[in-house]
C-alpha cells in the first residue's frame, strides 16, 4: 500500500572507466542521476506500470566520479481517484547534495492505495 511519507531508495558508484566510455570525465552526468530516480520510480514505488507525467530536477553540485551515490524518492501527496502520485527526488554523492526535485506519476494497475 502506498502512503505519504514512504520511501525507496538505490546506491550505485559510476567508475571513471565507464565513465570514459560516454565520453565524459571528472563527474557523473546528470541524466544519469535522473535515470536513477526513474528506476526507483520504475521499479520500487510506485513500481512496475508507472508513467511518468513530469519531472523537475536541480543539480545544484556535481557528482565525482567514484563517489557513492544514494537516489532517493518519497511520496508527497497521493490522489487516489486519479492514481497521480507526487513524489520529492533525490541523490547525494557521499553526502552531498548533486540532484533534487518533484516527480509526477500515474501509478500502474496494481498499485493500492
Amino acid at each position: 500500500m502506498i502512503k505519504v511519507g514512504q520511501a525507496a531508495e538505490t546506491r550505485r558508484r559510476f567508475a571513471p572507466e565507464e565513465l570514459a566510455v560516454l565520453g565524459v570525465e571528472g563527474r557523473v552526468p546528470e541524466p544519469l542521476l535522473a535515470t536513477m530516480i526513474s528506476t526507483l520510480l520504475g521499479m520500487h514505488l510506485p513500481g512496475q506500470g508507472t508513467n511518468y507525467l513530469k519531472q523537475e530536477l536541480a543539480f545544484p553540485q556535481t557528482a565525482p566520479p567514484d563517489a557513492e551515490i544514494v537516489a532517493r524518492v518519497e511520496v508527497t501527496r497521493l490522489r487516489p481517484e486519479t492514481r497521480l502520485v507526487d513524489l520529492w527526488a533525490t541523490c547525494h554523492a557521499d553526502g552531498v547534495l548533486v540532484c533534487e526535485g518533484r516527480s509526477l506519476v500515474k501509478a500502474g494497475g496494481d498499485a493500492i492505495f
